[in-house]
């Protein structure tokens, strides 16, 4: 987000940006460019045979600043996930099924795309060891890849006879002439009504854990960790409420390290009002500091998480190194009750927009009134911005129509804009940033009549979805167990989809959030699910080229009661907390059971309950005309 008391980046005012972006990009320049580095590296370190170029910035971040973008800049994909591989000969670019469709419009001729999942897909280190001599070096910014990521790569190349070496500075920045600058945005406190606890008891408890680890240091480089630890907020990516910097934690002392310009008196205020006093520090200062406290012969071990980089990790003697997910990972994951509160009622204010919003797109439909995937974001952004407590979107809003909503990560672009119109599907994937909590929603419809294949797809994907919805499972089970119950309905009828079925979610924070998530993939930090976790419930379908169906809501992790309880252990269930009508005229209602229906049902009962007094307070007769027919039961 880039905007902290306003609306984040508007679709309309960034046209040509979004223009240019979807055009493929010529890269032969820059890749010629950045062989001439590989072959002769800066201060004489010699040459390398292959450069890796992660998605990551320094902080393993999912969502980049612009200056963050290297791997989009090297290769012309920009995809939130990826790699690329640059040799002396070849360039290849690995991502997930998300993005196969897009990867293979943006790549240039230059590139291979390696389709990352694909049982014919060998991994990075695998082709690397296949195709460089013994001998070879292979180089990578430590600083942008993870001690999980390099520690099998570095064996991998090993048992090859190559090697991986940490490159400074980063050869991408030596090539990109107009790389944007660092962001320099405020931060901004987050009150105790909004964050359940202040910085003192959150830091009284972190000491507690490493005390029985036996750790003298805790490194903290996640920055939705450190943004949730300090009870601050910024807005140095778009759309994620987070700010650069890096926080260590020692028995006596909080070190923050940050670019002190960025702190206005209210933030100074802010410490002294939640009892700490951390030691401002440069941002550029954690390596020089975090190296001189591993070293201190006072300092018995530093805990620092896998997922932090390898340059940090580096820094800390290997006998001292204690690898495990911080406890403010953990701590974040679980809502306190001030926290999920928030959580519900912001999406109750979202429920309103988007029902809003898909009442007047029907409207706008049904009077020949043209709209298109741009004008449609656009106004469902307004809409949510007449909220109160409203900060702005959560991402980049995916409204596709038709074809375009079987790009798993579509966003509309000025250049492949389609009209929304009644023939067409229509797939809107959209969320928000309020002050008391995030929300991600996807709901998929159809305003004129839906062929017999759109309705039977999208009515697989609607068991799928009510199946783990209001599954009961253990306390403490891996959200990855949970993953095939949301597949079976699909699986049934031979559909399935590429990407995972839910992930966590911020509170006024990162949409994406860990550790815990259900999908395929094993999540090696999952802690096993608990109470107040909030998650999204998101199976779908894609036909390519034609059409693409998701359903989205976000649950919380609730206690319930069945049997024994599962010995003792616990039982939980899902309370979906999304407040928006999942659309009836798109299901076969002969291939819903009983208890399907009256899930929906119940559902339906919930979202009219919960919505349609604040629509009748803001006397919007024409939503709640249509929220009362969409709610009707089947």
């Amino acid at each position: 987000m880039t905007g902290i008391s306003t609306a984040t980046r508007s679709h309309t005012s960034n046209k040509l940006q979004r223009l240019l972006s979807n055009k493929m990009k010529p890269t032969g320049e820059v890749l010629a460019a950045l062989r001439g580095l590989m072959a002769n590296l800066p201060k004489g370190l010699g040459s390398i045979n292959a450069y890796i170029i992660p998605s990551d910035d320094a902080h393993q971040s999912e969502y980049l600043a612009k200056r963050d973008e290297r791997r989009a800049f090297i290769s012309g994909f920009d995809g939130s996930a990826g790699t690329a591989v640059v040799t002396e000969k070849e360039a290849l670019l690995w991502t997930d099924g998300r993005y196969f469709q897009q990867a293979g419009k943006q790549l240039d001729s230059n590139w291979t795309l390696m389709k990352d999942g694909q049982p014919t897909t060998p991994s990075i280190d695998a082709w690397l060891a296949r195709v460089l001599q013994p001998g070879s070096k292979v180089g990578v910014d430590a600083n942008l890849i993870s001690t999980r990521a390099w520690n099998p790569l570095n064996t991998s190349l090993k048992s090859a006879g190559c090697s991986l070496l940490p490159i400074s500075p980063n050869l991408i920045d030596l090539v990109w002439k107009d790389q944007p600058a660092a962001p320099q945005a405020s931060i901004i406190p987050l009150e105790l009504e909004f964050t359940g606890e202040s910085v003192a008891q959150k830091l009284a408890a972190v000491r507690e854990k490493m005390q029985d680890k036996r750790a003298s240091v805790l490194v903290v480089s996640a920055l939705d960790e450190i943004a949730w630890f300090l009870n601050l907020r910024g807005s140095d990516i778009d759309y994620n409420p987070v700010f650069f910097s890096y926080v260590l934690v020692t028995l006596d002392d909080l070190y923050f390290f940050v670019d002190e310009s960025k702190l206005s008196s209210a933030v100074n205020d802010h410490f002294r009002t939640n009892q700490v006093q951390p030691k401002i520090q440069p941002y550029g200062a954690v390596h020089e500091v975090l190296k001189n406290l591993a070293e201190s012969a006072s300092t018995r071990r530093v805990w620092i998480s896998l997922g932090s980089s390898y340059a940090l990790t580096a820094l800390i003697p290997e006998e001292k190194r204690l690898h495990e997910i911080t406890p403010i990972n953990l701590m974040k994951a679980v809502k306190n009750e001030v926290e999920a509160k928030g959580m519900r009622e912001c999406h109750i204010r979202d429920g309103v927009a988007l029902c809003q919003y898909f009442a007047w797109l029907e409207r706008c439909i049904r009077d020949g009134k043209p709209v298109d995937e741009i004008t449609g974001a656009d106004q469902l952004e307004k809409l949510r911005s007449q909220q109160d407590k409203y900060m702005g979107l959560s991402f980049t809003t995916i409204s596709a129509s038709g074809p375009n909503g079987s790009v798993i990560h579509y966003h509309p672009l000025p250049d492949t804009n389609r009209p929304i119109c009644a023939n067409e599907m229509y797939l809107c994937d959209s969320g928000a940033q309020f002050r008391d909590g995030t929300t991600d929603v996807t709901r998929t419809m159809h305003f004129g009549t839906p062929s017999e294949q759109e309705i039977n797809a999208f009515t697989h994907v609607l068991k799928g979805q009510i199946a783990l919805g209001t599954a009961i499972f253990p306390r403490k089970v891996k959200g990855q167990f949970l993953d095939t119950i949301a597949r079976k309905a699909l699986w049934d009828a031979g559909l399935d989809y590429g990407h995972g079925t839910g992930h966590g979610i911020g509170h006024f924070l990162n949409v994406h959030e860990g550790p815990m998530g259900i999908g395929i993939r094993l999540m090696p930090d999952d802690p096993g699910l608990e109470e107040n976790m909030f998650l999204s419930n998101e199976p779908g379908y894609y036909k390519e080229g034609q059409f693409g169906i998701r359903i989205e809501d976000i649950v919380q992790v609730v206690s319930t009661n069945i049997g024994d309880n599962f010995d003792g252990r616990g039982a939980l269930t899902f309370r979906t907390v999304t407040m928006c009508p999942i659309q009836t005229k798109l299901i076969n209602v002969k291939l819903l059971t009983d208890r399907e229906r009256n899930a929906l049902n119940n559902y339906h009962t919930t979202v009219w309950e919960t919505l349609s007094p604040l629509l009748k307070n803001v006397k919007d007769a024409e939503t709640l005309a249509w929220l009362e027919r969409e709610t009707q039961p089947i």
